[in-house]
């Protein structure tokens, strides 16, 4: 009896220490290289110079970043991305798919259940090889079976895989929160895109009105006898030309309004924005240290945890190079007749336990583990990639914001030397010193430098938008689901 009762606590010792296998390497996170700092951290070394690295206590990214623009309009636009926009509930939907993923591996961990009656009239052959003279040949059969069956996770298959799912399901969180980010920095992008326009449209028609001004001041020179026919056809074609680059203003315009309606899940034929120049101040954008961009970028996160769900694939193959073991069991009642259905004597039940183990496969096993190792190194590779690219985003982005800022100074001098430059030619063409075509090359040069002024302006808000978008937009690694 003793003998028994040692060989039965060995037995529970062996299976304790057996169930708490988990076959497989243990995940750890893929090293990235990250810079001390960003280049582009030192503001400019120009006079008069606006453009300065924020620094982390300036102005933090949150979750509605957008509303540091302070812009009403484009705060109401952004507000109905979350409702309306197609692309980000198929991203949404997918994520669900995923964490329901997770369950479905969960259920491996338990044993499955099933039971359900079963009535049937049997006649038997008389002339089966098995048949005895006088035995009955036709009878009904009533039976109420339940049976349970449990593959225990010996080896951790199960573990891994739930592992995998998991992580998979981060990942799919992760993309939904970078298609967020996407969408609602291409509609910041799109809307300023769309100010930058307007500002060029207002730019046009008051520039017209000067151009319509000039052109009245020129015939009546002709009439006066002081200008020339050619004047006033120079002074017209300028005024012309003006009118079609506003109009032409609007194609653009368009597109980026139709743009903008797709992207709040509108119909581009139903909706419209007033024309309201861009104005507004730009905010700074702390870049913080590049070690943190890691935790804040959520394209870095998706493939990052990627790298785990491949990971916990590797423990999944190298599993099948061990013995699977089922128990099973099954219990009910049968009975010839329904009077005795569920009754004592007519109770069944039976336990069982398997176990297999591939003896040969072909190399099946070894290759897929292979292949999951190979996986694995894919992701990883890809991770490393994906951060030495966020870091370029970045680096970009600051450059751009840097660079443009020494531009829009030097072109403001640029535009006040022009209205100078126009101012005097214009002083001495009614002073009839100089002819209409001085005039026309002073006009001409103001309007492109108040021109290339705008479009500096806009390319400036572009890359603010972008250098938030590189910055993961607020968002960090703390907002991912736990599960």
């Amino acid at each position: 009896m003793t003998t028994l009762r040692h060989q039965i606590v060995s037995a529970s010792v062996l299976c304790t220490l057996v169930a708490g296998c988990t076959v497989g390497p243990n995940y750890k996170r893929p090293t990235a290289p990250a810079p001390p700092a960003f280049k582009e951290t030192a503001p400019p070394a120009i006079p008069n110079g606006s453009w300065k690295q924020a620094q982390p206590s300036d102005q933090v990214l949150r979750g509605k970043w957008w509303e540091i623009y302070n812009d009403p309009q484009l705060n109401a636009l952004q507000e109905k991305v979350a409702i309306s926009n197609q692309t980000l509930k198929a991203a949404t939907e997918q994520y669900f798919s995923a964490r329901a993923a997770v369950q479905v591996a969960r259920a491996d961990y338990f044993p499955t259940l099933s039971a359900g009656p079963a009535i049937s009239r049997q006649h038997l052959s008389s002339n089966r090889p098995t048949a005895v003279p006088g035995a009955v040949g036709q009878y009904n059969d009533f039976s109420l079976v339940g049976e349970a069956s449990w593959e225990p996770d010996l080896w951790g298959k199960v573990r891994r895989s739930v592992e995998s799912s998991r992580a998979s399901a981060q990942a799919s969180a992760a993309d939904l929160a970078n298609v967020e980010l996407s969408v609602r920095s291409e509609l910041a992008q799109d809307y300023f895109e769309l100010r930058g326009l307007d500002l060029q449209k207002q730019l046009l028609d008051n520039t017209v009105i000067s151009f319509q001004a000039s052109f009245d001041l020129t015939k009546a020179r002709f009439k006066g006898g002081v200008a020339t026919d050619s004047d006033v056809a120079l002074a017209e074609t300028q005024l012309k030309s003006t009118q079609a680059q506003a109009i032409d203003v609007g194609v653009a315009r368009a597109q980026f309004e139709h743009a903008i309606a797709t992207l709040i899940g509108e119909p581009a034929s139903t909706f419209s924005l007033a024309q309201a120049p861009l104005n507004l101040p730009l905010p700074q954008i702390p870049a913080g240290i590049p070690s943190e961009l890691l935790e804040r970028r959520p394209d870095i996160a998706g493939m990052e945890r990627r790298a785990d769900a491949a990971n916990a694939q590797i423990g999944v193959a190298i599993s099948a190079y061990y013995p699977n073991i089922t128990l099973s069991g099954a219990g009910g009642f049968e009975s010839k007749n329904p009077g005795t259905w569920i009754q004592g004597p007519s109770a069944l039940w039976s336990l069982g336990a398997s176990a297999s183990e591939y003896l040969f496969d072909a190399g099946r096993r070894h290759a897929l583990t292979q292949e999951a190792r190979d996986n694995y190194e894919v992701t990883v590779a890809n991770y490393r990639q994906n951060v030495l690219s966020a870091f370029q985003d970045v680096e970009d982005n600051l450059a751009a914001l840097r660079i443009l800022d020494e531009e829009s100074v030097t072109q403001a001098a640029a535009v006040a030397a022009a209205e100078r430059s126009l101012r005097i030619s214009t002083t001495r063409y009614k002073r009839g010193l100089d002819d209409y075509l001085v005039v026309l090359t002073a006009q001409t040069a103001l309007l492109t430098n108040q021109r290339t002024q705008a479009d500096i302006t806009t390319r400036q808000f572009a890359a603010n938008v972008l250098l938030i978008k590189a910055l993961g937009g607020g968002w960090d690694t703390t907002q991912l689901p736990k599960m």
